[in-house]
């Protein structure tokens, strides 16, 4: 008996897991209900109506649902097969060697996008059923078709950390394997997730450093959203030494000409799973960058809140542009249209060479628009391919006497009434008690130039 306890792996202590993510306060989490309810109540005044009146889910196929705005931050786990993220949310959430484990191994094992979520319960729920369910935040995944909700699979667990957050673990890049034959488009499935994740966790191994054109494609969809990414180097202790060093130097080496950011991105080296740190390794520097993790993963949590108000900002602002340059086109459409014109001929001309009419400069001249922030020109030949000019209104036509004009809603949201929103938190006034005295949402439109 002793001998068979002695080759027995001895378990890693989780006391640091615990305090670095609060698992055992009893303090309730902040009650942000009031605060959910007036951002959703902005969204669909001053949003929403612009966004549909000019079709914007139709250029950037982001569509944002009650259940989108109400949902928990979520951390979004990539990387080749079998380099052991599976076995890292395991870890994570203390599910080894319980009915709860997902499952591991050394060949690829995932092959649904798995969604880790909180319930009372051990509960599978399968992706016909979220997707279905509009109060959560997976109904527009059914846009991609029977055969990926068969690949997508929910499950909720009752701990205390997925109270706070969700993980989503996701199949395995395999690059000798033809992307068609998944069944889905699985680069806009990532697409999806990425755009909507909180935190962004990509997994290698010393064993799978090469990079090849599926891996290559998803750090081309993971541009923009640097800030996100984490790069873990996990199985660290596996190596010496001197073997570690030379991994970690592989591994910038591959991820280089990737991300191209001026400042080299954080690698996390460490092991995450539950069995102790193999003997004669760097015990402690690993523990020290798994704790560096978890504090990373706790601030994404505390933030929350600051981050689904930025969120919503950011999207009105791309909206708000999207009609600016729509209204933009159709003026140049009115003023060069004659009786004996050819609508579709003079239109054409517009989209093709959009430069030569001034429509994006001329958007540029506006209050508040970046060049960085203007999307792409090719996107509009494909846009009004699908959608013709004629069917829409000018921006001066999108008001009525009751409900204003468009325009100036999704203004005020965008540089009054959502930074109010944030900085009710930032000064921590109750969040239930909001209401148009405090966010200021019947006063008249003050000129914020004018010297006080």
């Amino acid at each position: 008996e002793e001998v068979e306890d002695a080759s027995e792996p001895t378990k890693r202590d989780r006391s640091h897991l615990e305090s670095t993510l609060k698992l055992n306060e009893d303090k309730p989490a902040d009650d942000f209900s009031g605060v959910l309810q007036r951002l959703r109540k902005i969204y669909h005044s001053s949003i929403k109506p612009l966004e549909q009146s000019y079709r914007y889910n139709e250029l950037r196929q982001h569509e944002i649902t009650d259940g989108e705005i109400t949902s928990k931050p979520m951390v979004l786990f990539l990387g080749p097969w079998s380099v052991g993220k599976s076995s890292m949310i395991n870890y994570l959430l203390g599910l080894d060697d319980t009915p709860y484990q997902l499952y591991t191994g050394a060949e690829p094992t995932t092959s649904e996008f798995t969604v880790i979520m909180h319930g009372p319960k051990l509960k599978t729920i399968e992706g016909i059923v979220m997707a279905a369910d509009s109060a959560r935040s997976f109904s527009p995944l059914e846009k991609f078709g029977q055969n990926f909700l068969e690949k997508l699979i929910g499950i909720e667990v009752p701990h205390k950390l997925l109270e706070r957050v969700t993980f989503v673990d996701t199949p395995g890049i395999i690059e000798n394997r033809k992307q068609q034959e998944r069944g889905y488009p699985f680069n806009d499935v990532c697409q999806w997730f990425i755009d909507r994740a909180d935190l962004i966790f990509v997994v290698f191994d010393p064993t799978k450093l090469d990079v090849g054109l599926e891996l290559e494609m998803l750090f081309r969809q993971l541009k923009g959203r640097e800030s996100q990414i984490r790069i873990i180097l996990n199985k660290a202790d596996s190596l010496a030494t001197q073997e570690l060093m030379r991994v970690y130097g592989a591994l910038f080496w591959s991820l280089a000409p990737l991300i191209n950011v001026t400042e080299p991105p954080r690698v996390y080296v460490s092991s995450f799973w539950p069995q102790e740190y193999h003997p004669d390794t760097h015990k402690d520097l690993f523990l020290k960058e798994e704790i560096s993790l978890l504090e990373d993963l706790n601030q994404v949590i505390e933030n929350r809140m600051e981050n689904k108000i930025a969120f919503i900002r950011q999207h009105a602002i791309r909206v708000r542009i999207h009609a600016l340059l729509v209204d933009r086109y159709l003026q140049t459409y009115k003023d060069k249209m004659t009786f004996f014109s050819d609508g579709e001929l003079v239109f054409r001309d517009i989209v093709e060479d959009p430069d030569k009419f001034f429509i994006f400069k001329s958007i540029l001249a506006k209050t508040n628009v970046s060049k960085f922030d203007l999307p792409n020109r090719e996107a509009y030949k494909d846009f009004f391919g699908i959608n013709p000019i004629t069917s829409f209104k000018l921006l001066s036509q999108q008001c009525s006497y009751m409900g204003g004009c468009f325009l100036d809603k999704i203004e005020k949201a965008i540089t009054r009434e959502l930074p109010d929103l944030l900085g009710s938190i930032g000064l921590g006034k109750k969040p239930n008690v909001l209401s148009c005295d405090i966010t200021g949402c019947g006063e008249t439109p003050k000129n914020r130039y004018r010297k006080p």
